[in-house]
């Protein structure tokens, strides 16, 4: 393992490209040499090696002389799954616990063990049940394994996944979101495997000054190095508490380790239980609901669990204010929902918690699809939904499916050409699915009977191919599969790799003289070296129901995008009634004006969500510039650190003053306020703000 390290060194420092490909021909030659299992020095080993003799062999390690410039190249060239944070941020996706759904969708998989569409066995899944759900300590895992494999974890999206997201009762929603922001701000990454060069310690160069001093004021037991002896795995203080509570209800036994699996760790209910339960839902007997009820909230474990479970808003901006200066920021908070669920009162509280972008299970936005398909949603409240969130601010992510009961190959492509350029819709993202038959699906019946047949796979790559053609230029396909295995899919799509063969299809056409692909993601710079000399500043103008959009992007002369901003122009009001809610009977009257107090706006009236939401606005909902994710505050060749976000939003206050605009706001994370406050931002509400005064 020694000799590979070393020859890498050698060969940066001889400026050679250190690529993949020459990776594993140094591990080849070396168990050739060793006669060894060329597992025994794969990729994913080389990089723990390193950290643990620079933790434990210090002089070992000394007599290597790797400098911190040499240092972060050979991170660079270690690091495992690199497009995890190519795109400038490491993301966390974290899921809630087992909870009632309040859809009964024909296609959802029924996992008792699982929040309603998701399987105990895919991986974030897995790692959540094995954790009891606690977002504290599925951060904590995250937050270690990005580490180990060398990613920085400065700036964290944080993904909350688990069905309808408003499902759950505000108190679970406000405990859940503050133990994600906690763990953040605790460090709490479990041993000392992570290269300290990446957590951004005090001593580092580039390391964001007065982290180091502000963390242990407000909590010494953050520290998450402690005492143990060279080669003990260090718990951080959180987990090993967090641990102790689920052990004392009785959901987790002493001697599981925090990664065991979920048998192990969750002492709380026999498999066999949990086996004879699934069968029940799985032929009828007992519906999804019924089963969590009888499962969870019979068990008095989970509920002794569930009375410490739980937060209070104060507590949450207790910690949303640590996390401003934090080693770990949160820079894109995302929640999980369906659109009859979006609502002004729901928006306000879900914003109140830090998100910035929402999921949104949209599936079609043909009628007769979603009726066929048990979805108990509206086109109508779909387009209420898009309106709400845009003026709202939110980035809307929307899941559609294709191969839906009903569906045909021709009656897809018009539905998902319709969703992406019809102005009552337009999302800024979409996971583009195709419907695949879990066997706890009620799907299951219409299949069995001869109802549903899944697309052949040409047939399929050719929906999914046209999709991504009819995708526009502001929007990114982020997805194509789910993580289900092919052992749990009984008909459908079972290939992962479907992705790549629907962009190889599109490549050949394009090739052949056919139209490009424009959606964000396949023209994304992702790790690649970009002359930011060369980039163009594009506009693209689209209206929508609500707003006149402008999406700004830095393209480079190929069509590559290296960062973009959505700026959104209102000429919705709300709270006229429009959406079927005024202020006269505003249910979320009370909780605005609990909002009040914290950054008042000296021009705005008690009168409930209007004194939030001013259409008179311009309204930024997102700023993004890729590049491997780095250190806050660090110099790099990455096109994020070329002032290309500042431009961008200096040329989006152009244009909203252009346009008449007097203020422009914009949504931002909870750890990019400071940011945001650089350029001239101030704390307002919900948002933060600057005036377009040209004076000032």
């Amino acid at each position: 393992m020694e000799e590979i390290i070393l020859q890498i060194l050698a060969a940066l420092r001889r400026g050679e490209t250190v690529d993949d490909r020459a990776l594993v021909k140094l591990v080849h030659a070396a168990a050739k040499r060793f006669g060894g299992d060329k597992r025994a020095f794969a990729k994913r080993r080389l990089l723990p090696f390193y950290q643990r003799v620079r933790r434990e062999e210090p002089e070992r390690w000394a007599s290597w002389d790797v400098t911190p410039e040499l240092e972060a190249a050979l991170v660079n060239v270690l690091r495992m799954k690199p497009r995890r944070s190519a795109s400038g941020v490491a993301t966390i996706t974290v899921i809630t616990k087992p909870w009632p759904c309040s859809g009964s969708c024909v296609f959802c998989p029924n996992d008792v063990r699982c929040p309603k569409s998701y399987l105990h066995n895919e991986p974030a899944c897995a790692r959540a049940e094995a954790a009891c759900y606690d977002p504290y300590l599925q951060v904590s895992a995250r937050l270690t394994a990005l580490a180990q494999m060398g990613h920085a974890t400065d700036k964290i999206e944080l993904i909350v996944l688990g069905g309808t997201w408003s499902d759950y009762p505000e108190e679970y929603q406000t405990w859940f979101v503050t133990e994600l922001f906690r763990a953040l701000n605790d460090d709490a990454i479990a041993g000392e495997a992570a290269n300290p060069m990446l957590r951004g310690f005090a001593d580092e160069p580039g390391a964001m000054p007065g982290t180091e001093s502000a963390a242990h004021a407000e909590d010494p037991a953050c520290d998450p190095v402690g005492q143990a002896a060279p080669g003990v795995p260090v718990i951080p203080p959180g987990v090993r508490e967090r641990r102790a509570q689920y052990v004392a209800c009785g959901l987790m036994s002493k001697a599981a380790p925090a990664a065991a699996s979920a048998p192990e760790a969750g002492s709380w209910l026999p498999l066999d239980v949990l086996e004879t339960t699934q069968r029940a839902v799985d032929a009828g007997k007992l519906t999804y609901n019924q089963a969590v009820a009888h499962l969870y909230a019979g068990s008095s474990a989970w509920c002794q669990a569930a009375k410490w479970q739980r937060a209070t808003l104060a507590d949450l901006e207790r910690e949303h204010a640590r996390n401003e200066r934090a080693r770990h920021r949160v820079v894109g908070l995302v929640v999980e929902t369906r659109p009859d669920a979006i609502t002004p009162e729901a928006l306000v509280h879900i914003r109140r918690l830090g998100a910035t972008k929402i999921q949104m299970g949209v599936q079609s936005v043909d009628q007769r699809i979603l009726d066929k398909n048990g979805r108990n949603t509206t086109v109508g409240q779909i387009e209420q939904a898009f309106d709400l969130l845009r003026l709202f601010g939110f980035k809307i992510h929307a899941h559609a499916m294709v191969n839906l009961l009903g569906a045909t190959p021709e009656s897809d492509r018009a539905d998902y050409r319709r969703f992406v350029t019809d102005p009552a819709f337009q999302p800024d993202e979409v996971k583009l699915y195709p419907c695949a038959l879990i066997e706890s699906a009620r799907l299951r019946e219409r299949y069995e009977g001869g109802d549903w047949v899944p697309y052949t796979e040409d047939e399929l790559v050719g929906v999914l191919a046209a999709d991504v053609l009819a995708t526009p230029a502001f929007c990114r396909v982020s997805r194509m599969i789910r993580d289900f295995s092919s052992g749990d899919i009984m008909a459908g799509n079972k290939k992962p790799n479907l992705r790549q063969m629907v962009e190889e299809r599109l490549a050949r056409a394009s090739a052949a003289g056919g139209e490009p692909v424009r959606e964000i993601r396949y023209r994304e710079i992702a790790t690649s070296e970009v002359d930011v000399g060369a980039l163009a500043l594009n506009v693209v103008p689209y209206e929508t129901s609500a707003t006149d959009e402008r999406f700004l992007q830095w393209v480079t002369p190929e069509g590559r995008i290296a960062g973009f901003l959505r700026l959104s122009l209102p000429h919705q009001p709300l709270g006229t009634g429009d959406f079927g809610w005024s202020l006269q009977d505003d249910p979320s009257r009370e909780r605005t004006a609990a909002l009040e107090p914290l950054n008042p706006a000296p021009h705005a009236s008690p009168t409930g969500i209007a004194s939030i939401i001013n259409p008179k606005e311009a309204m930024i909902r997102e700023v993004h510039v890729y590049g491997m994710a780095t250190r806050v505050g660090e110099d790099g060749a990455a096109a994020q650190h070329h002032g290309l976000g500042r431009r961008l939003i200096e040329r989006a206050c152009e244009l909203a003053r252009e346009a008449g605009y007097k203020r422009i706001n914009v949504i931002s994370a909870v750890g990019t306020r400071e940011y945001y406050r650089m350029l001239g931002f101030h704390d307002h509400g919900l948002y933060q703000q600057r005036s377009l005064d040209e004076r000032g």
